[in-house]
Formats: structure tokens, C-alpha cells, sequence
């Protein structure tokens, strides 16, 4: 997945250090949106519109995090040289793609499948005119990389670790133990594997049923936390709406700990939390803002008529009602956000604040989290 708190939207640096650079770089920014052109200061007869660099090292530095992605049109030694201080994980890393000077080859260097650079490579391979090098095990094997899956369906990855396991039993055709009650992934699993003999076992149970020691790897897609083995791959849909009301000038450290506890009252993860809502009054709260913020999530409000409409709160307030106008404000707004979803976890309160959890059905095709592609 990219890293979209950083990136500049879905925008990709191409660098060039020799004039027979600028030709495939123009060829580039004619056929992919948002591209930004940074070249050397030593090539003559750029457009206006490029980023000009005395040092190659310190103008990749500066810009690394801020693209979705980058194309190198020089050696790959250069760029392995450059780029190496500068990578953090592979959940993180923007992706890298290297054209030679000649535009003979498109190289798959970094993120190759969560960054986007493999497809970002066959993309500009095809522009240019030049073989893609795509060298991602799965990918030269015609199999589909769980990591890759998981971007396609929104599913957020909380143990990157463990794709390394699922992926290397996909390449051997071992038992994949699948746990999907709602059958986010396994459809394409099933209609993607070529390879013989992959079993997808539906439940990874605490009790016992499906004993540690058998599990070679794991797929685990829910929204409730579980004590897993390490090689079991935790995904997380965007399927938890966090309702919020609060006192004026609440700070965000208290409605913060709320939220944690609602949360843990349901056993539900946090990284499954596609929004916060809350009443259009509190649009401007700065410790809502701030949360939203801490959290990386988006803020959704409702006013006093939409809010009058929801019929499946379970702890109405003649408090709030008095002095809002609505007998719930979090417990309400969660179902609205959810798209009349489930109530999962009603009302809690401290003294200036309350929060709920809804759900979001998993058949909705509200199910979607805003990331960024290539």
C-alpha cells in the first residue's frame, strides 16, 4: 500500500540526468497523469516546467516521500546508491522503476506490489517501447501475491511481516487456512489460483479446531481482534464507523481514550475504522480535528434532521435532546456513517464526551478506503 499520508496524491517524479533522457521522459508525461519532471541542471533545452538539481542524492532526498512513486531514467547502480538510506519498509516505500538511457528496459526495483511499481513498470514499458523486468517471485510464477490482493479489495495490512509466509505457500501450493466470514478475498483466490492442491479452510478457531502447528500460513480478514500465529496475515476492512459527541473544547487525549475503550469493549481493531461521526455542530471541535488528524481518519457530520431519522439507537438522551435538538448524537451518527449499518457497540460516556461503534455491511460497496494508485 502507498504511503498516502505523505505522497502528493498519485503523482510520480521522473528523473533524468542525459539529454536522451528527456525524450523518454517527454514520451513519459504525454501518456501518465500528474507527473513532475526533475532534471539535471547540466541538460540543456527543458521545458520551464521541470525541477532543475545540482545533486541528484539531495533533490531524491528532499522528494522521496512526497511521490507516489518515482522513474529513474539512468543505471540502476545510480539509483541503488541513492535511494538505499532513504528506505523505510515496504508498507511505506514509494515505487521505483528505472528505464535505461536507451529505453530498453523497465525495471521493477522497489514496492513492487503494495507501491504499485510493477504495474507502473508494464505501464511505462508500454510507452516507451521497452521490456518490462518485473522479478517478484509471484508475478514470474502467474500467481497472485496476497499483498497485491489485499490493495485491490481495500484491506489494510496490520502484520506486513507475514506475507512473506503466505506468499511462499502460494508459490508452493500449500494449505492457505482462510479466515473470510464475509468472503472479501476468497472469491479471488479461488478463481486466481492455477496451482494444484490449495485448500482454503474458512475458520482459524480459538478453540482448537484448526491446531497452531498445522498452519504452514494463514489468511485472517475481520474487523475483531484474535490471538493468531505469526504467520497468520492479519487483513483489516474498512468496515467500523467511530460515532463521537462531546462537550465543547474537549480535548482530544479524553475523547482519544474513549474511542480505545468502546473499541476494546468490542474486541474490534482500530485500523478497521473508516470514519468518525458526529453531529455538524461540532464541524469546527478542535479536539475532533485533532483526533481525526492523530488517527489519519476522515471526519463525516450529520445535522439535527438526519439524525432525527435513526431509529435504532439504543440509549437516547433527554440531556442531549434539551440542548441539541436530537435524542443521540454518537450512537445515531455511527449507524448514518455506516450507510444504516449495525449497532455494534452502543453508548459509552466519560464526562464530556460519548462514542459508539457501528458497522458497515460487508456486501456494501461502501467498503472502500481512500488510497491512492498509481
Amino acid at each position: 500500500m502507498i504511503n498516502s499520508s505523505m505522497a502528493i496524491g498519485n503523482r510520480i517524479a521522473v528523473w533524468i540526468l542525459t539529454p536522451n533522457g528527456t525524450r523518454l521522459a517527454a514520451a513519459i508525461s504525454q501518456n501518465l497523469p500528474n507527473v513532475g519532471l526533475f532534471a539535471s541542471q547540466n541538460i540543456p533545452g527543458i521545458s520551464g516546467d521541470a525541477c532543475r538539481f545540482e545533486s541528484l542524492p539531495a533533490a531524491v532526498a528532499q522528494n522521496f516521500s512526497r511521490f507516489a512513486g518515482h522513474i529513474f531514467i539512468m543505471s540502476t547502480g545510480i539509483v541503488v546508491r541513492v535511494i538505499a538510506p532513504l528506505l523505510r519498509h515496504k508498507t511505506q516505500d514509494p515505487a521505483v522503476v528505472i528505464i535505461d538511457d536507451a529505453g530498453r528496459h523497465a525495471i521493477s526495483l522497489i514496492a513492487g506490489h503494495l507501491g504499485g511499481a510493477n504495474d507502473l513498470t508494464r505501464r511505462v514499458a508500454a510507452i516507451v517501447g521497452a521490456d518490462p523486468v518485473i522479478t517478484t517471485a509471484t508475478d514470474v510464477n502467474g500467481l497472485p501475491a496476497i499483498d497485491v490482493l489485499a490493495r485491490q479489495h481495500n484491506l489494510f495490512i496490520e502484520n506486513p511481516a507475514a506475507i512473506k509466509s503466505v506468499n511462499m505457500a502460494l508459490l508452493k501450493g500449500q494449505t492457505i487456512h482462510v479466515h473470510d466470514p464475509f468472503n472479501r478475498l476468497e472469491d479471488s483466490l479461488a478463481n486466481l489460483h492455477p496451482w494444484p492442491g490449495l485448500q482454503l479452510k474458512p475458520n482459524i478457531k480459538k478453540n482448537g479446531q484448526t491446531p497452531e502447528s498445522e498452519i504452514i500460513a494463514g489468511v485472517f480478514i475481520d474487523d475483531v481482534k484474535w490471538n493468531l500465529p505469526a504467520q497468520v496475515l492479519v487483513l483489516r476492512p474498512a468496515s467500523l464507523v467511530a460515532g463521537i459527541g462531546c462537550n465543547r473544547n474537549t480535548r482530544a487525549a479524553e475523547i482519544k481514550a474513549l474511542l480505545e475503550e468502546v473499541l476494546a469493549a468490542g474486541n474490534l481493531a482500530q485500523s478497521s475504522l473508516k470514519c468518525i461521526a458526529s453531529i455538524n455542530l461540532k464541524a469546527d471541535e478542535p479536539g475532533l480535528l485533532e483526533l481525526a488528524d492523530m488517527l489519519n481518519l476522515p471526519l463525516v457530520f450529520f445535522d439535527r434532521e438526519q439524525l432525527r431519522q435513526v431509529e435504532a439507537i439504543e440509549n437516547p438522551s433527554t440531556r442531549v435532546e434539551k440542548h441539541v435538538g436530537v435524542k443521540s448524537v454518537c450512537e445515531a451518527a455511527a449507524i448514518l456513517a455506516a450507510q444504516n449499518g449495525t449497532l455494534i457497540v452502543p453508548k459509552h460516556t466519560t464526562r464530556n464526551a460519548t462514542a459508539a461503534i457501528a458497522r458497515i455491511d460487508f456486501s456494501s460497496s461502501v467498503l472502500v478506503r481512500e488510497t491512492p494508485t498509481i
